[in-house]
């Protein structure tokens, strides 16, 4: 079955950088977009970025433009985020999303929390 599974999480101090990274299986992975989910406490989830099959076309949301950068290696079924310049909005859970006509899916999460 279609699985996500998402690791690198951690706590970070303010201005300071992380990579998360997702791996999935169960499905042809080099043909379907994969994007990043975040949600934080008492908010809404919100699109974070996404990237296509290729790995060539990106979009990123406009709190995250020009300090997240998303990445994909089909050949080891991985995507990955590199959060730079984080900020204490940046805290959140983040989530592994991709849609597979007709479903989504979704991975279990990792927590970033910014703090000083």
């Amino acid at each position: 079955q279609v699985q996500l599974v998402e690791s690198g999480g951690g706590l970070v101090q303010p201005g300071g950088s992380l990579r998360i990274s997702c791996v999935g299986s169960g499905f042809s992975f080099d043909v379907w977009d994969v994007n990043w989910y975040r949600q934080a406490p008492g908010k809404q989830r919100e699109l974070v970025a996404r990237i296509d099959p290729a790995g060539r076309v990106t979009d990123y949301s406009d709190a995250v433009k020009g300090r997240f950068t998303i990445s994909r290696d089909n050949t080891k079924n991985t995507v990955s985020l590199i959060l730079n310049n984080l900020k204490t909005e940046d805290t959140a859970v983040y989530y592994c999303h991709t849609f597979i006509y007709p479903r989504h899916y979704w991975g279990q999460g990792t927590q970033v929390t910014i703090s000083s």
